[in-house]
C-alpha cells in the first residue's frame, strides 16, 4: 500500500545514495590512524546511518511523539549503559 507525497521514490534514491557513501567514507575513514578518535569518528558515522534509516525506510519522520517516545527512550538507556561501562574501565 503506497502512501505519501510522491518524492517517496526520489528521497528513497536520495537516502540511499547517500548511506552509500556514508558506506564508503567509513571504509577510507578506516585506513587513516586518528588514534583515539577512530572509534569516535566511526560511531558518529554510524550514528548519521542509522538515522537515515529511521527516519525515511522505518517512516519515524511522519511519526507523532508517542511513537518518537518508543524509538529515543531505548536509546536513552543505551546511552546510560555505555556511560556507565566507560566510567567504570577508565577509572580502575
Amino acid at each position: 500500500m503506497a502512501h505519501g507525497t510522491g518524492n517517496s521514490r526520489r528521497a528513497g534514491i536520495t537516502v540511499f545514495v547517500a548511506l552509500l557513501l556514508l558506506t564508503g567514507v567509513t571504509v577510507l575513514v578506516s585506513y587513516v590512524d586518528l588514534g583515539l578518535l577512530n572509534a569516535v569518528v566511526a560511531l558518529l558515522i554510524a550514528a548519521v546511518k542509522a538515522s537515515l534509516v529511521a527516519l525515511f525506510f522505518m517512516h519515524l519522520k511522519s511519526e507523532d511523539r508517542l511513537v518518537w517516545g518508543f524509538a529515543l527512550v531505548p536509546i536513552a538507556f543505551l546511552a546510560l549503559i555505555i556511560f556507565g561501562t566507560l566510567v567504570d574501565t577508565m577509572l580502575r
